[in-house]
């Protein structure tokens, strides 16, 4: 089964929820070049203007427009002036929600996996489609049961403690196989 995640199902408050639910779904990236799919192995939940550490905790600013827009669309920015990364807005309209992705089966590292996909600026505010070069498809994989970990987001000191703590980083526990080796045979 290979599905092409739509943007609305991508839209909604419980963004905590949707991180979660994107491990073990399918990033696509399409260029001149091909097609390059990889399995969501580590993701962060950033929910709202309460989130001290999520951008838009300082309100609307011309950077953290794209995370008022509906869900369902790219937010990628510069970070420590030379790593892009990658976020899936997932609020609804008016609502400053995504999530990170930060890691791939393949690629460990928000930085490295936007520098392996060739993911700059230039998708910021992109809608998650076939038609924009970049989407998300659901091939009906499934992380073992017991596989999924979660702890506090990486990177998030200056938020405090509270926020700090939130443990909203989801990952698929790699001790064992490899994700790569255990789900890619013909998932992709």
């Amino acid at each position: 089964m290979r599905r092409v995640i739509t943007p609305a199902e991508l839209q909604g408050k419980n963004t905590v929820v949707l991180a979660r639910w994107l491990l073990g779904k399918v990033l696509v990236r399409t260029t001149a070049h091909g097609r390059q799919a990889y399995l969501i192995t580590e993701v962060e939940a950033y929910d709202g203007e309460k989130d001290l550490a999520c951008h838009a905790s300082k309100g609307r600013t011309k950077r953290t427009e794209v995370m008022y827009q509906p869900g369902g669309r790219w937010y990628v920015y510069l970070c420590y002036g030379m790593h892009e990364m990658l976020n899936l807005v997932t609020g609804p309209a008016g609502y400053p929600a995504a999530v990170l992705i930060r890691g791939l089966a393949t690629v460990r590292g928000p930085g490295r996996l936007t520098k392996r996909l060739g993911i700059d600026r230039d998708l910021n505010g992109v809608i998650a489609t076939r038609a924009t070069g970049l989407h998300l498809e659901d091939h009906g994989i499934v992380p073992p049961r017991g596989s999924i970990r979660s702890g506090p987001r990486i990177g998030v000191d200056y938020a405090g403690p509270v926020w700090a703590a939130k443990p909203w980083r989801f990952w698929i526990e790699r001790s064992g196989p490899h994700p790569a080796k255990t789900y890619f045979a013909g998932a992709l």
